[in-house]
């Protein structure tokens, strides 16, 4: 009878894009939109400067995140051409090798080459790019998929707070911004928590805690200035 398990570690990749993208779409929206309302400008100047955040934070993320995953890809690449080259020209040592990181993960020295023996026939190359570079289906870079994510979960971070500041008259903007932000980083945290099958409150928390401290800076930074103004 099959035992059937439910791994999470599949998901890493497009969560942690996702997470990092909401999150700062939220703090960064909700924190400009605070500094420019401490500041002592209108709903509509309010509104001006978050959708033009919104615009240039998903782009900046798409491009981050696209650049960045690409570099790590590369690297990959690179590690894989080089490490074909070394089975091709030296397979006996990239045997003795391979067989020496199953000694080192509690493997008697006969099964370990028997083992390592038996995963190169099959695929040596993918035995040596899971074992010995850690480089696997699951922990691939894909910089375009980082990218969408990023930029597509940024903009709907962001969305949220201007949401707010339409919905909210000018009065209640300085509580009303970082009350929902507070709340919708909380449920982000809850939600990338459950979807990962990590703690949910340490999750929640943590989100939130940062999430209300860059708020802050921001809000005591505008109102500064306004105040300077």
């Amino acid at each position: 009878m099959r035992h059937a398990e439910r791994h999470r570690t599949e998901r890493i990749g497009w969560l942690r894009a996702a997470v990092l993208g909401a999150n700062d779409g939220i703090v960064s929206t909700a924190s400009l939109v605070l500094g420019v309302a401490a500041a002592g400008a209108d709903s509509k100047a309010l509104l001006v400067a978050g959708v033009a955040g919104l615009v240039a934070g998903a782009m900046s993320m798409a491009a981050g995140e696209y650049v960045s995953v690409s570099s790590q890809a590369d690297t990959e690449r690179a590690d894989l051409a080089r490490e074909r080259g070394e089975l091709a020209g030296a397979p006996e040592q990239e045997h003795a090798e391979l067989a020496e990181i199953y000694v080192r993960r509690g493997l008697d020295p006969a099964l370990a080459a028997t083992v390592a023996s038996q995963l190169m026939k099959h695929d040596a190359l993918g035995a040596h790019a899971r074992d010995e570079l850690g480089i696997s289906d699951v922990s691939t870079a894909r910089p375009i998929q980082a990218a969408f994510a990023s930029a597509g979960t940024f903009s709907v971070g962001a969305a949220l707070p201007l949401l707010v500041v339409l919905l909210f008259p000018a009065s209640l903007l300085m509580w009303g911004v970082p009350g929902s932000s507070l709340l919708f980083l909380a449920l982000l945290g809850a939600l990338a928590a459950k979807t990962g099958g990590a703690p949910v409150l340490k999750a929640a928390t943590r989100v939130t805690f940062w999430g209300a401290l860059a708020m802050a800076l921001t809000a005591g930074v505008g109102a500064l200035f306004g105040v300077a103004a």
